[in-house]
């Protein structure tokens, strides 16, 4: 009966992850209400609000196993909130004497909030640890292509010599960076909701105060300055967040999808026996993973709009905008670990053809370190006379196709100056990679 492809037996196979769906599925939500209503109780029980005998038997009922599924569908399609039924049968297993201490003093979008930010706590820590992985399999892999010189490219043109380490490393300080941001933003995001029908506590008296700060002890969460219920920008920075680190998946996996193109074969995805293949034509090695990095970072920041525009609540607790929240933070979250997953793949298991890539960089016969025999011959014959010295060594070489440095023998105002081995210098590749190395040493050294 499912719907989106990443909810189903098959598709879901190559869309999101199951340890995502196990995290921020359904039946993870509403164990996870049922933990904030026995943190709850235990917080209240130990001010002595509530008798302790009805916290241990509220939280010996608060299993997810315990609930009549389809009783709660049918409530929620009434009530339009799935807490209510929830509560009802919570405190009918949990006992006549313990029920009615059930859900004291809360509302509806304390339970559901604090809910999901549970769900979002544990469902970082899994994007971190695979995040983890991947920054570090990136970096060997910068480390090992440090000096393994290729064609840089831009507008999809061969421009001037990198290193494929450099371009890994390109790969790799966003992702460094995506962690810091992570970190920083984790006390903005994982913050108790707790504030009662209006978010002022009233329905607590002066107890509010006091179980607040139990209830966030017992759920490990930080207290808010505020309740939070229709100020939205914590659900929005994790959005955000996700959003972003698909992104710089999608930027890797399109240039590993660009490098496996047939006529340039300088990288491509691990190979496995039917990986990436085609139903009519045999010989294909197609870049499933990197489709299935952009695919789902694509999906991923299609719905962050939804999220910011559901951060205009009205007054002290708005209309649909958190039903907008719950339609699409899950799926961001999902589509978010499936991208990461698949990027696993590729920076763990991406095969290099070094041998390709220098081939490919000598297919230009030179003409791509012209700017570095421009800036070499600049201080002995001035830069506008080696500008056009060198333009007319590259239309020679085009038009008779010989290589550059041949072209370049054959102009007296190069040979007044350099001799072969000097020209064969200035038109080395590897002598024209300017800062690259450093850049990806420096890149590596924010590993600590």
């Amino acid at each position: 009966m499912s719907v989106s492809p990443g909810d189903g037996p098959v598709f879901g196979a190559v869309f999101g992850s199951d340890a995502m769906r196990a995290i921020i599925g359904e039946r993870a939500f509403l164990q996870r209400m049922l933990d904030v209503e026995a943190a709850l109780a235990r917080a209240q029980a130990r001010l002595g609000l509530i008798p302790a005998e009805a916290a241990t038997a509220i939280t010996a009922a608060a299993r997810v196993e315990m609930l009549d599924i389809p009783a709660l569908a049918a409530a929620t399609r009434n009530t339009g909130f799935a807490v209510v039924g929830l509560v009802k049968q919570l405190a009918a297993a949990a006992g006549p004497e313990a029920g009615r201490w059930t859900h004291w003093g809360t509302t509806t979008q304390d339970i559901t909030d604090s809910a999901f930010v549970l769900q979002m706590r544990d469902a970082f820590a899994r994007i971190e640890a695979d995040l983890d992985r991947l920054v570090a399999a990136l970096a060997r892999l910068a480390r090992a292509h440090r000096d393994t010189v290729m064609a840089g490219r831009t507008h999809a043109q061969q421009a001037l010599p990198i290193t494929f380490g450099h371009k890994v490393a390109l790969w790799l300080d966003p992702l460094l960076t995506m962690r810091e941001r992570l970190a920083q933003a984790r006390p903005r995001m994982l913050r108790l909701q707790f504030g009662g029908a209006a978010g002022t506590l009233a329905s607590l008296g002066q107890d509010g105060l006091a179980v607040q700060r139990e209830l966030a002890a017992e759920l490990d969460l930080a207290v808010p300055a505020i309740p939070w219920h229709v100020a939205r920008d914590g659900m929005a920075e994790a959005a955000c967040w996700l959003a972003m680190l698909t992104g710089c998946l999608a930027k890797m996996a399109t240039d590993i999808m660009l490098l496996m193109q047939s006529e340039v074969a300088e990288a491509s995805e691990p190979a496995a026996p039917g990986r990436g293949g085609s139903s009519a034509m045999p010989q294909k090695r197609n870049p499933i993973a990197c489709e299935y990095v952009i695919a789902q970072a694509r999906a991923a920041q299609t719905l962050l709009p939804q999220v910011l525009g559901a951060m205009a609540h009205e007054h002290e607790r708005g209309a649909g905008g958190q039903q907008v929240e719950q339609l699409a933070l899950p799926q961001i979250f999902l589509y978010a670990h499936g991208a990461l997953s698949q990027a696993l793949l590729l920076g763990e298991g991406v095969v290099v053809d070094a041998a390709r890539m220098r081939r490919n960089l000598d297919e230009s016969r030179g003409l791509i370190v012209a700017e570095a025999v421009m800036m070499g011959l600049a201080p002995l014959l001035g830069r506008n006379p080696a500008h056009d010295l060198v333009h007319h060594a590259c239309d020679v070489a085009l038009e008779e196709k010989i290589t550059l440095d041949e072209a370049l023998a054959r102009d007296p105002r190069v040979t007044a100056h350099l001799d072969a081995a000097g020209i064969a210098r200035l038109t080395d590749p590897a002598g024209y990679l300017g800062a690259a190395p450093i850049f990806i040493d420096q890149v590596l050294a924010r590993l600590g």
